[in-house]
C-alpha cells in the first residue's frame, strides 16, 4: 500500500487560452510528482465555461461544482468570452459563482518582480517589488451583480455590501499572511466618502488588535493607485473591497510584466481555487503563444496551500525555476516582448525545476 499523501485536484481549463495554460501547469505538477516521494496528485478534468454553456446550457454543471467542492483544490484556467453573454447582457463568469458558492472570500494576488527588464518603473530589480493584494471576493460592489437593467431604464444602481463577518475574515487573512512576510497590512478603502468603507475600516481596526506584532495602516484607494506606481516598496500586504481589489490587481500586474505574471488564489475555509489573474484572451487563443507563468505560479500557490513540507518545497522550487528562466531577457513569450511559445516557456521552466528539486 502506498504511503504517499494523495491530493485530488479538479482541473477546469475553461475558455480561450485557459486550457492551454492549464496544460502547462499540470505538466509542471506532474514533474513535481516525479521528484517527490511522498506526494501524489490525482487530476480530474471537467468542462466549464462558455463552451459548456453553449453545449449544455450550464456554464458550471453540477458535476463540476461537486468536484470543486469535494476535491482538495481546484486549478482553473480562465472562463468567459466577451462575445458570448447571458440574455441579460452580462458575460458568462462561473468563476464568480464558485467564489460565492464555496465562500472563497480571500482573493490572494501576489505581485513580485522577477527581472528588472519586465517593469516599466526605473531602478527596480529582482524582488524589489514584492507585495500581496488580498481582495475580499464575496461581497463589496460585486454583490450587486445580480441586479437587472430594463431596456428603457433611465437610472441604474448596484449595491455595495460590507458585512462584519466578511470584513473581519478577510482582514484576519491579510494579517495572517503578513506574519509570514514583513508584518505590515494596509487597508485600502474610501472611508472619506463611503459609509460602507467607514464600517470596513472600523472592523479592520478591531481585527488589527489581534495582531499586535503587525503594523496596521489605512490608505485611500486613489492614493494607493499613486503609491503603487511611485513607491511600491511601501506595501507588504494590502487588503481591500472586491471592486477595488479587482482594479488594483491589474495595475499591480503591470508593474511586474503584465497579466501573464500575475497568479492568484481564491481561498475559503473549506475550499480553494487557483487561477491566473488574466482572462481568456480570445485574440490569441489557439496560437500557442499564451504566457503560462501566471498559471504555473498559481499552481505553486496551491502547493503552498496544501501545507505539506514537500509541496511547499516544490512551490519554492517552481518560483526559483521561473526566476532562473527569466534571468535571460530573451526568454519571454510575446506578451512580454519575446518569441517563445507556451510550450517552450513551459519546457524551460520544467528543465530548471528538475535541477532545483
Amino acid at each position: 500500500m502506498s504511503n504517499k499523501q494523495r491530493y485530488r485536484i479538479a482541473v477546469l481549463g475553461g475558455d480561450g487560452i485557459g486550457p492551454e495554460v492549464t496544460v502547462s501547469a499540470v505538466e509542471i505538477l506532474k514533474l513535481v510528482q516525479l521528484q517527490l516521494d511522498c506526494v501524489e496528485f490525482d487530476f480530474e478534468e471537467h468542462s466549464v465555461g462558455v463552451g459548456e454553456y453553449l453545449a449544455s446550457g450550464q456554464a458550471l454543471p453540477d458535476s463540476a461544482f461537486d468536484a470543486c467542492r469535494t476535491c482538495d483544490a481546484v486549478l482553473l484556467g480562465a472562463m468567459g468570452l466577451p462575445n458570448v453573454r447571458y440574455p441579460d447582457g452580462k458575460e458568462i463568469a462561473p468563476q464568480l459563482d464558485l467564489r460565492e458558492r464555496l465562500e472563497l472570500y480571500g482573493g490572494i494576488r501576489p505581485i513580485r518582480l522577477y527581472h528588472e527588464h519586465d517593469t516599466p518603473l526605473k531602478g527596480y530589480g529582482v524582488g524589489d517589488i514584492d507585495f500581496v493584494i488580498v481582495r475580499e471576493s464575496t461581497e463589496g460592489l460585486f454583490s450587486g451583480r445580480g441586479a437587472t437593467l430594463e431596456a428603457d431604464a433611465t437610472r441604474a444602481t448596484n449595491e455595495l455590501v460590507v458585512t462584519y463577518e466578511g470584513a473581519a475574515r478577510v482582514s484576519r487573512l491579510a494579517f495572517q499572511l503578513a506574519r509570514k512576510r514583513r508584518g505590515k497590512v494596509t487597508l485600502v478603502d474610501k472611508a472619506n466618502v463611503l459609509s460602507s468603507m467607514v464600517f470596513f475600516r472600523r472592523v479592520f481596526d478591531e481585527v488589527a488588535q489581534e495582531f499586535p506584532d503587525c503594523v496596521a495602516e489605512h490608505c485611500y484607494v486613489d492614493a494607493a493607485a499613486l503609491y503603487l506606481v511611485r513607491d511600491p516598496q511601501r506595501f507588504d500586504v494590502l487588503v481591500t473591497e472586491n471592486m477595488f481589489g479587482d482594479i488594483l490587481s491589474d495595475l499591480a500586474a503591470g508593474l511586474v510584466g503584465g497579466m501573464g505574471m500575475a497568479p492568484s488564489g481564491d481561498i475559503g475555509d473549506q475550499a480553494a481555487v487557483f487561477q491566473p489573474s488574466h482572462g481568456s484572451a480570445p485574440d490569441i487563443a489557439g496560437k500557442g503563444v499564451a504566457n503560462p507563468i501566471a498559471m504555473i505560479l498559481s499552481a505553486a500557490m496551491m502547493l503552498d496551500w496544501f501545507e505539506h513540507p514537500d509541496t511547499m518545497r516544490a512551490a519554492d522550487a517552481i518560483r526559483q525555476a521561473v526566476e532562473n528562466v527569466l534571468r535571460s531577457p530573451d526568454q519571454r513569450t510575446p506578451d512580454m516582448g519575446g518569441k517563445l511559445s507556451t510550450q517552450q516557456m513551459t519546457s524551460l521552466i520544467g528543465q530548471q525545476l528538475h535541477q532545483s528539486l
